[in-house]
């Protein structure tokens, strides 16, 4: 994927300050976010994995979400520490465009898994007495097989069209990682055509889940309305809350980045909402699913009940 057109072989990573004084209480900071990330999805995995009951499609979904925010994180997180203690963050051309391809892949993932975990929940409130059928193991793999292509072919657009740029003289990346907008920056030749690449995938990989969920929460909040006791009222909007707070985290702080033109957003401004999406986003999800999921609780007890047990 290295682009033969450019004299630059490795690029400097500014991270996300210059001030001495914050470089190592933000790296014991972010270290600490990191292995709560780590720990709390890791955590997750194994809760379902180790009780039967959750063996179900949301359940399903919400394993490979873990699974995606620990990889997502570990794509970013330790090249990013790196830059608080070391004079110069330096990272080769080749290993540049690896992360960016692998940042793109699992936030693409992300997006998309949402999105079907929003087709669960919608299947489940809206239409129960076919929830089995429709929502079969098949289903789910399909589905799942859908979530990787999709970020697998958002990946390899984006790390392509940056492949094909001309990296000229400076090389100091304004970012605490190889993210898009950064390296267009550092272009030597037009980019115009690249940024439509950008804006087309990033519309589609943002615009498709984002209508997915919509049109989901709609026929949702339609169905909830219907019911007439507060009680399936309640049941109904607590089985959605968890999904609708990681949905605004995740979409909210990736719009900002993305869906606003370079001269309404700098990139100062960009880092500080790209450590949402990228870091704070997979640490709160495993513990907003956690807090608010009656059976997540139940399962903990049960495991912490039969190692005490034991």
């Amino acid at each position: 994927m290295a682009a033969e057109n450019s004299s630059v072989t490795e690029f400097i990573l500014a991270g996300l300050t210059y001030e001495p004084g914050l470089q190592i209480p933000l790296f014991f900071l972010f270290l600490g976010f990191y292995m709560v990330t780590v720990v709390s999805n890791l955590g997750l995995i194994m809760l379902i994995g180790l009780n039967s009951h959750l063996y179900t499609p949301m359940y399903f979904f919400l394993f490979n979400l873990s699974l995606i925010d620990i990889c997502y994180s570990t794509t970013i997180t330790p090249k990013m520490l790196m830059s608080f203690v070391a004079e110069k963050n330096i990272i080769l051309h080749a290993g540049c465009l690896t992360q960016l391809f692998f940042f793109c892949f699992f936030v693409i993932s992300e997006s998309f898994i949402l999105s079907a975990m929003a087709y669960d929940r919608y299947v489940a409130i809206c239409n129960p007495l076919v929830y089995a059928v429709t929502m079969s193991p098949k289903v789910c793999l399909l589905l799942l097989l859908g979530v990787y292509v999709m970020g697998f072919l958002g990946a390899m657009a984006h790390t392509g069209s940056i492949a094909n740029l001309t990296f000229c003289a400076d090389h100091l990346v304004n970012h605490f990682m190889c993210d898009i907008l950064p390296l267009l920056e550092l272009s030597c030749n037009s980019t115009y055509d690249h940024e439509l690449v950008v804006f087309i995938v990033v519309a589609i990989d943002i615009g498709m889940p984002i209508v997915t969920i919509f049109i989901s929460y709609t026929l949702i909040l339609s169905s909830i309305l219907h019911i007439h006791s507060t009680e399936g009222r309640s049941k109904a909007f607590s089985t959605c809350s968890s999904h609708m707070i990681v949905v605004s985290l995740f979409f909210g702080s990736g719009a900002f980045m993305y869906l606003k033109p370079p001269s309404i957003l700098s990139l100062d401004q960009g880092k500080v909402a790209s450590l949402f999406y990228t870091i704070v986003v997979p640490m709160f999800n495993p513990l907003i699913y956690s807090l608010r999921n009656k059976d997540v609780k139940v399962a903990l007890r049960k495991t912490l009940g039969r190692k005490i047990f034991s």
